[in-house]
């Protein structure tokens, strides 16, 4: 149950929940005997009163006993001030992410959450009572009102019901995708000049074969000037990134890479009636690859801190943001990758935004990271091995002095039960509290398909993300350009081919007129010299006298045959 909705206008301009029973006051408890005669009890009472509006976890809980005037709650106004939910498998960490996020959706605030397992989709129905839910809510003295909340589901790159969800490779950067490729820091700090490298030359990078085609680019014989003017990027490198790229692509991670992007910014959205909107990621389809959605989710917080504009202290948060299996994310991560997101979760609640990881144990959180989360809901921790052990009491040096043996209380607890320290108005810690927590008055399992189905098509949304685009980007720019390159290299290759022929030619007529000279050359040469020659036998008969009377007397016939021989005009046949 939420303190004071009041104070939401969300709320005020809604007259259907300001008739609900969960948003009126529960009337004030008195105090039992054992509370007045528990300095513990009056503490955890006291510190945990607050003037504004407030998240009801549960009622303090002493020696097994839940006593419902202690409730235990956290300031609306702390929540940007970041926090932590942690417990073994099965502890409950699930529904206590429910049971926040249908109060902060009842005070107007917008919720985001990971729904790895699909149980989360039953926000979006009215939770069915039971015997367990009924033992609950009279042992700690709340009102139970089955409630189903304003929801929106998501899926990444349409794997899985939802509306897509997807980030232009450009985008999500060079140092998410190092994390999601596995790379190690020197490929990490390659793939940055990548990135450097395509955005120098405005080549967008809008999907895997965008970027791709630049590092297959850098390592061709036309990129290899380009790559030399890199420094600091090696071909043995750009190749090894290359592959990791190639066998990325293969797995069908390429669906999550593309346009439309989604815009964070539908995240902050409030429904027709005030509540503000959950927006659930659904990865049943992808929870085999916890890399990708943690990275994925880390995407959407840094996208919110790039846009939002500063806002300061706020009486409730714009947003709250649970990262589930935080653990994924902070696993094998960069320097790099740590740093960036210390600075983004240190930054972000000047924004309005708070969130919560939410993960099995502290010790999976980094140092500096936890050091930023001022809020802590610790469901049981296991201590079945000398780690397990050493975690226990590195978690229990984290809380404030409790009179409580945090130790022994924290491999007691039960499911559903948790022990929180949050900040106060103030900004100080409360007093340690084991709470025994409410119900969640949604559904505790998950929706039925129709309905997400229904919730997914009516949404505007749908239209605006569900088919993906393919604009001109870097893989239509190389390769148009390695085409007019090809088309350009055939072309000179055609006109050297046809030089050489042309060339080639010249030199046969050449040759052939030369020899046709030289030939007719040798020719007037030989009649030159027939001219030359001096009188034959036949000549001197033919000039003697002799001949000449026996011409006269002999008759024509013999005179007309040589003649013609020697004219050449005809041939004896």
């Amino acid at each position: 149950m939420t303190e004071t909705p009041e104070q939401s206008p969300q709320l005020q301009q809604s007259p259907q929940l300001q008739q609900s029973p969960q948003l009126q006051q529960s009337p004030q408890l008195q105090q039992s005997p054992q509370l007045q005669q528990s300095p513990q009890l009056q503490q955890i009472q006291a510190g945990y009163e607050f003037a504004g509006g407030a998240v009801r976890f549960g009622a303090a809980v002493l020696d097994g006993k839940a006593y419902p005037e202690a409730t235990v709650k956290i300031p609306l106004a702390v929540i940007n001030r970041h926090g932590l939910v942690a417990g073994a498998t099965g502890t409950g960490k699930t529904k206590t992410l429910q049971l926040m996020a249908e109060q902060l959706s009842q005070c107007g605030v917008p919720v985001f959450l990971a729904d790895i397992k699909g149980d989360l989709s039953g926000m979006a129905s009215p939770g069915v009572a039971n015997d367990k839910i009924t033992a609950r809510i009279r042992d700690i003295g709340e009102e139970w009102v089955p409630t189903a909340y304003p929801t929106e589901f998501y899926s990444l790159g349409g794997q899985g019901k939802g509306i897509p969800i997807r980030a232009s490779v450009s985008a999500f950067g060079p140092t998410l995708l190092a994390k999601v490729l596995e790379l190690n820091e020197t490929q990490e700090s390659s793939l940055g000049l990548v990135f450097h490298y395509a955005d120098a030359r405005g080549l967008w990078l809008d999907d895997l074969k965008d970027l791709r085609a630049v590092v297959q680019h850098l390592t061709s014989e036309e990129g290899k000037a380009d790559l030399k003017e890199l420094g600091g990027l090696s071909s043995a490198t750009a190749g090894v990134i290359l592959r990791e790229l190639i066998t990325f692509a293969d797995q069908g991670a390429d669906v999550f890479f593309g346009l439309p992007e989604f815009d964070a910014a539908e995240l902050l959205q409030l429904a027709g009636d005030g509540r503000g909107m959950v927006s659930m990621l659904e990865l049943p389809a992808v929870q085999d690859r916890p890399q990708l959605f943690s990275t994925f989710l880390m995407w959407l917080l840094a996208d919110l801190f790039h846009d939002l504009p500063e806002v300061g202290d706020l009486d409730k948060p714009k947003l709250v943001f649970f990262f589930d299996e935080a653990h994924l994310l902070f696993a094998d991560a960069s320097k790099e990758f740590l740093r960036a997101i210390t600075q983004t979760v240190r930054l972000i609640r000047s924004k309005g935004v708070g969130v919560f990881f939410v993960t099995q144990s502290p010790k999976d959180v980094p140092a500096d990271v936890l050091a930023q989360l001022g809020n802590r809901v610790q469901h049981a921790l296991r201590a079945f091995t000398p780690d397990d052990a050493k975690a226990l009491r590195a978690a229990v040096s984290t809380y404030p002095k409790s009179a409580y043996d945090l130790e022994e209380l924290l491999t007691q607890l039960g499911t559903g039960e948790a022990v929180v320290t949050v900040l106060s108005e103030r900004g100080a810690p409360t007093p340690v509290a084991w709470t025994r927590m409410r119900a969640p008055q949604s559904l505790m399992a998950p929706s039925p398909d129709e309905l997400i189905d229904q919730i997914v098509a009516a949404s505007p949304k749908t239209a605006r993300y569900a088919v993906a685009l393919d604009r001109e980007s870097a893989f239509e720019k190389l390769t148009a350009t390695a085409s007019a390159k090809a088309a350009e290299s055939a072309a000179a290759q055609q006109a050297a081919a046809a030089a050489e022929d042309a060339q080639a030619q010249a030199k046969a007529d050449a040759a052939a007129a030369k020899q046709a000279s030289q030939a007719q050359a040798a020719a007037d040469r030989q009649q030159t010299r027939r001219q030359q020659q001096d009188p034959t036998v036949v000549e001197k008969v033919v000039g003697s006298s002799a001949f000449k009377s026996m011409l006269r007397s002999a008759g024509t016939v013999l005179g007309r045959e040589i003649t013609r021989s020697i004219f050449g005009t005809s041939r004896r046949r």
